[in-house]
């Protein structure tokens, strides 16, 4: 499971969701080319992006495939506009 979070710089926790991202096989059929923020994602490790970044990763939500969604794309959506709403806010994707 791969949860998700947003800190601020000190790595406080500013908001944070229920659902996870459940890691499948699926995730490393994804493109690289075509969606490299998800691809970043790993079971084991964590990805962070930053407020320049979230453009981004809102793209490759929208585009998505279904087999890939769930909650978490909905409330990756909100964190992702708490941190652009913010300042010094990275979105954090955990992993186990």
């Amino acid at each position: 499971m791969i949860n998700l979070a947003v800190r601020g710089d000190g790595g406080d926790v500013v908001a944070r969701v229920k659902a996870g991202v459940e890691r499948t096989a699926a995730f490393a059929d994804l493109d690289a080319a075509d969606f490299p923020m998800l691809w970043a994602l790993t079971p084991y490790g964590d990805a962070v992006f930053n407020q320049r970044q979230m453009p981004l990763l809102l793209a490759e939500l929208d585009r998505l495939p279904a087999a890939y969604g769930g909650e978490w794309v909905a409330q990756a959506r909100e964190l992702c506009q708490v941190v652009e709403q913010g300042s010094h806010l990275y979105l954090w994707f955990l992993g186990d």
